[in-house]
């Protein structure tokens, strides 16, 4: 091949190598591709940091709400008619059974009142307040996020056992 072609081929082939090599040296666009990777895992964790949160406080708020019924319940005269009132007092906060529920979705069926030991029916040993079939409801669900079968519809159950502090039976 003669030499003066040569050089001609091998110039285009310098430039083709620099027009690419142009390209490896280009940074514009990468943060872009950085983000659409990222941005997906930060709204995972932020949701899923969200809904632990919720979870917590329906706990906890409901973990009290059990101890001030089983509180109630430990001082009652007459436990076995006090029953519905330490009920409303879970539910709504009062032992009239007015206003909103403390948390959406819970009601008087919710709470379980159990009375169990005592020498006579009237005085329990210990008195226990459950909360049952209460189920969190999230707001972010990241199993149908992900499409797998994990539910973040998880039941709460906190339950308080109190000791039964009136000894003496019922005035009649």
């Amino acid at each position: 091949m003669h030499a003066r072609i040569r050089r001609i081929r091998n110039r285009w082939r310098y430039r083709r190598l620099l027009r690419l090599h142009r390209f490896t040296r280009d940074e514009r666009g990468i943060q872009l591709v950085e983000v659409t990777i990222v941005i997906p895992i930060f709204l995972m964790l932020f949701a899923a940091t969200a809904e632990f949160g919720r979870y917590y406080y329906e706990y906890t708020t409901l973990a009290k709400a059990a101890r001030v019924g089983a509180r109630y319940m430990s001082t009652a005269i007459n436990p076995v008619a006090e029953e519905t009132n330490a009920q409303k007092l879970v539910v709504y906060g009062n032992i009239n059974g007015t206003g909103t529920p403390i948390l959406p979705g819970l009601g008087l069926a919710n709470v379980k009142v159990t009375r169990t030991g005592g020498p006579i029916a009237s005085i329990p040993e210990t008195v226990t307040v459950e909360i049952i079939n209460y189920k969190h409801q999230p707001i972010f669900d990241l199993g149908k996020l992900t499409k797998s079968t994990v539910s973040m519809n998880v039941a709460i159950k906190p339950s308080v056992t109190m000791r039964y502090l009136q000894t003496q039976p019922p005035p009649i």
